[in-house]
């Protein structure tokens, strides 16, 4: 199942909807490798769909290297730009140097206008 429907398998992935050229994936709560696959499908799903994924994070608590890794693999296969992260995902990104490979915006407006 993807897209509305993502958001009733897993507590991680909210609402996906058609913005701009692309697609908009909101995400929220911890995010590691035993909760991953929801979200990785919506994004995954809206690759398929889009040339542009935004991933808004603005609700994301926690990610970890494997949610790191996904939005890596990601970014190789569409264009992916990440909206609203908070302070934990800023620190993961500035310290791995992943701020200086992903598209990172203050909100999903910039994100989808940029």
């Amino acid at each position: 199942m993807t897209g509305a429907g993502d958001e009733f398998q897993s507590g991680v992935v909210g609402e996906s909807y058609p913005a701009g050229t692309g697609c908009v994936v909101e995400a929220r709560g911890e995010l590691d490798q035993d909760t991953l696959a929801p979200l990785e499908e919506a994004l995954s799903s809206a690759a398929d769909r889009y040339p542009l994924v935004v991933l808004d994070a603005g609700g994301i608590t926690f990610g970890d290297s494997s949610f790191l890794n996904l939005l890596l693999r990601l970014h190789h296969l569409t264009t992916l730009r990440i909206a609203a992260p908070g302070e934990q995902l800023r620190r993961l990104f500035a310290v791995t140097g992943a701020d200086t490979v992903l598209s990172v915006h203050t909100s999903v407006e910039d994100a989808v206008g940029a």
